[in-house]
């Protein structure tokens, strides 16, 4: 149970101790019976971009996107500053906090708004929403590299502060520059610790214990300076001990390019993994076990006809705090997939991702795709152009069917709206919708209609030269909606 859910209870009591006024319904003996619990609009939206790239040639775009909500008025607030800075406009006195311009500011819920930076110095960027904008609000930062480690397409939603991360698939090998960004955004300095697994477990710094990040500000961690071994594939772990961070892994390898490695779902018995391309020449698997026993995994490939076993890697043995890999090598075979993580033994709760390589010799390129939870009620990706995106849709149990909004572009065109259903057990691979006159970038919206889970995955791609530059975003629910517990007048509690 995190800070703001032990906030809330303690918030919640203390009102009807006080005052006996408003009391949560609970059931009990007189046969009173729950509330169910409002699902109601946020008010507020905080989100985090990492510092894009330390490449000189660097070109970075950034598309926001809030989809329109029922039960919202007005238009909102919304705006993403450099971090450690204050609005020009703002009128806020943060002390030593430098002035500057936003980089993006958006205007209205339905419409992307765009900002642009270049060079190796432009900086991690704090966001905040409110009102209308707030719901759902999302940022996705991309980044092109035309040469150099790391050269390629890197993307990444830039995500909100929490206090507990997972990152399977970094590593200190040699050839690869991987740092850790974590970014705080709050008015207090946060202090962090990052542990590191390899394969024979804990990986022992000092260095990483007790990082310090200042209030509005953001510190790049280089992870080879944390061990002096070289570790192939490494899980590392992100606690905030004070304070709250976003952290994602920018992870740059020499000959196979780049992309951001953002943090696994929550640690659980059964993951997905959805969108692998269907020209992937590589497929690694990572997997690491937090708890304090072994898991024992079934992999499955959910192609565009059915689950499949991929072939010798029909079980994962995975020990207690250890980092394991598998090299699954060309699994999709030209058929788009999504790998399925279950338990074939006791239910033992894991994180997971991929490093998805296409292209051949010289002319390599990778991205990720960590395990991630399902579409909810509602997810939400931006930045999609009119060629080069591909959606990926998988319903690992039940048929599922989905509405996939597209959305007007940042410069003119009008949304357009088209349903898809899932088989239970596939991967459907799209082009997704784009809007009628469309000028700029779009965000697609996906809903459910009906049937099971789905779980999904956005591709964006461009041809740089020879390379297959790529980068890869999952589609967990946005989290336009909080859950608010039903409350009404008991004066009966001034008597108890």
């Amino acid at each position: 149970m995190n800070r703001t859910t032990l906030s809330l209870i303690a918030a919640v009591t203390v009102l009807a101790a006080v005052t006996g006024f408003a009391s949560v319904r609970s059931g009990g003996e007189d046969g009173t019976s729950v509330k169910a619990a409002a699902q109601l609009p946020v008010e507020r939206s905080s989100l985090l971009c990492p510092q894009p790239s330390q490449s000189d040639l660097a070109e970075t775009a950034y598309t926001s996107y809030t989809p329109k909500s029922a039960g919202t008025e007005g238009k909102g607030t919304a705006r993403l500053m450099p971090a450690g800075t204050s609005a020009t406009d703002s009128g806020d006195d943060q002390g030593k906090s430098k002035k500057a311009k936003a980089v993006v500011t958006p205007q209205e819920p339905g419409k992307p708004a765009t900002g642009d930076a270049s060079g190796g110095d432009a900086p991690a960027l704090v966001g905040t929403a409110d009102g209308a904008l707030a719901p759902g609000w999302t940022v996705q930062q991309t980044t092109t590299v035309d040469v150099g480690t790391g050269r390629g397409l890197l993307g990444v939603d830039c995500s909100q502060p929490d206090t507990d991360f997972y990152f399977p698939g970094a590593s200190t090998a040699k050839d690869r520059s991987d740092y850790i960004h974590l970014t705080n955004p709050d008015d207090e300095p946060a202090v962090v610790d990052v542990q590191m697994y390899g394969p024979d477990g804990a990986i022992k710094s000092e260095v990483g214990e007790g990082i310090q990040i200042a209030a509005h500000s953001s510190v790049p961690v280089l992870l080879s300076t944390l061990t002096d071994t070289a570790y192939t594939n490494l899980t590392l772990h992100v606690t905030a001990r004070s304070g709250r961070v976003a952290a994602a892994v920018s992870a740059a390898d020499a000959k196979l390019g780049g992309d951001w490695l953002p943090a696994s779902t929550d640690p659980a018995a059964s993951l997905v993994l959805p969108g692998i391309p269907k020209d992937a020449t590589d497929v690694r698997l990572v997997a690491f076990a937090p708890g304090q026993d072994d898991a024992d995994l079934k992999l499955q490939l959910a192609t565009s006809s059915g689950k499949i076993t991929p072939a010798g890697h029909d079980t994962l043995h995975v020990k207690s705090g250890m980092t394991t890999s598998v090299d699954l090598k060309d699994v999709t075979r030209g058929d788009p997939g999504s790998l399925i993580l279950t338990p074939s033994g006791d239910s033992v709760p894991v994180v997971a991702a991929l490093r998805v390589t296409r292209g051949k010799g010289a002319d390599q390129e990778t991205a990720f795709i960590p395990a991630t939870a399902d579409i909810g009620s509602r997810a939400t990706v931006a930045d999609n152009r009119s060629k080069g995106s591909t959606l990926a849709l998988t319903a690992p149990g039940a048929t599922g069917r989905v509405k996939v909004t597209a959305s007007a572009g940042s410069e003119g065109g009008t949304p357009v709206t088209k349903e898809y259903t899932v088989k239970g057990g596939t991967t459907l691979a799209v082009a997704p919708p784009v809007p009628s006159g469309l000028k700029g970038a779009y965000a697609l919206t996906v809903e459910p209609v009906s049937g099971g889970k789905v779980y999904g995955s956005r591709t964006l791609e461009e041809k740089q030269g020879g390379v297959p530059a790529f980068t890869i975003q999952t589609l967990p629910d946005d989290r336009g909606t909080v859950s608010v517990p039903q409350s009404d007048e008991d004066l009966s509690v001034l008597q108890k």
